[in-house]
């Protein structure tokens, strides 16, 4: 592993965009870190490049068996000038995970982090300053080599781009209507469910359409094999809060291990609020709503953090939960972990990395 990061400047600075227009995914910042990968030489060539396209055979793996993986992450622009980063070594440490499920060489941890604390440092200017808004970070890889044939590949590249995202609740948070999928499956134990690889969102895109048809804007997954357990909410972890326990889906291999989900069970934990992971039915969730047991429920993830739920349909039971608003936990929870990413709030977990 080399420990020396090349960097070739752009010439061709882009204009940067309005920051109260940036939306989500659809401008990049002006550089992007390559690093190559061949059985003889391992991981080498680490660099900063000028952002743009890349030039790749026709027959290049990736592009016909899939073999990729990605992560997502934010850096955040502090009141007083800092930038931070939330946990970036755990998105390195699930990179691991998803690579060894995809079969690709491992990246070492500390490296990973190092090329994403170049990066951003270098193109520390795009980072937005409104609130609410960050720079978002996409580390991926993808097999390169030119051959049609069915197995690892020999060659790879690990590619990180950034871009400049929105707030994701410019006008509040709004709790969001989902609902439950029982025809079509997300991901089932022993595949690659709880890996981050691009063909899990391909395969959700089908019930992504229909639900939004039906006038909901995400999915309840349940589990691929009964079709009766609660696993993700979209392309998040989904928590409930029942008789005053949070529950959410415990990790059985179809589920992806999210990072902002293990950071919500550690600050219920340390907030000594009851919370379990386990296995949850569909049945049990609508038997605690119709009881009046069901208080809360809410996604997570990088891109909301927290996405409360107001509504579930399933089979055309619809569950209206807390009126429809946004509970009390999750704001509470909303506040914390926003607060702790964007310094206004003393990180006393050791969550946030700076970027000098």
């Amino acid at each position: 592993m080399l420990n020396q990061i090349k960097i070739q400047k752009t010439t061709t600075p882009k204009q940067k965009p309005d920051q109260n227009n940036l939306g989500f995914g659809k401008h990049f910042t002006d550089h992007m870190f390559i690093m190559d990968y061949s059985k003889d030489k391992g991981w080498h060539d680490a660099r900063i490049v000028p952002y743009g396209p890349l030039e790749i055979d026709p027959a290049t793996m990736v592009l016909h068996y899939g073999q990729a993986i990605f992560e997502g992450l934010k850096a955040y622009r502090t009141a007083d000038g800092r930038i931070l980063l939330f946990r970036p070594e755990k998105n390195m440490e699930r990179i691991n995970k998803s690579n060894d499920r995809m079969c690709i060489p491992p990246i070492d941890v500390d490296f990973g982090v190092e090329a994403i604390k170049t990066l951003v440092s270098l193109d520390k200017d795009w980072i937005p300053t409104v609130e609410g808004t960050s720079l978002y970070i996409r580390p991926f890889i993808i097999a390169t080599d030119p051959y049609l044939g069915v197995k690892p590949a020999d060659t790879y590249k690990f590619i990180i781009i950034m871009s400049p995202s929105g707030a994701y609740y410019s006008t509040g948070i709004n709790p969001v209507k989902i609902y439950v999928e029982n025809k079509y499956v997300r991901a089932v134990r022993g595949g690659t469910g709880f890996a981050k690889t691009p063909g899990n969102y391909a395969a959700s895109l089908k019930a992504q359409g229909i639900a939004h048809d039906k006038g909901y804007e995400q999915v309840l997954w349940l589990d691929g094999v009964e079709m009766k357990y609660v696993e993700e909410v979209g392309s998040m972890n989904v928590f409930f809060k029942i008789n005053g326990e949070v529950i959410t889906p415990s990790l059985d291999g179809s589920i992806l291990p999210g990072i902002t989900r293990e950071s919500v069970i550690q600050l219920l934990k340390h907030w000594n609020i009851p919370v379990t992971e386990r296995k949850l039915g569909i049945q049990e969730l609508y038997d605690a709503y119709k009881e009046g047991r069901l208080e809360e429920a809410f996604g997570t993830g990088t891109a909301a953090v927290i996405s409360p739920i107001g509504e579930l349909n399933w089979n055309d039971h619809v569950m209206t939960i807390n009126n429809g608003e946004i509970g009390e936990l999750a704001t509470r929870i909303y506040n914390t972990i926003t607060g702790i990413q964007s310094g206004k709030i003393q990180d006393e977990f050791g969550w946030t990395t700076e970027v000098k």
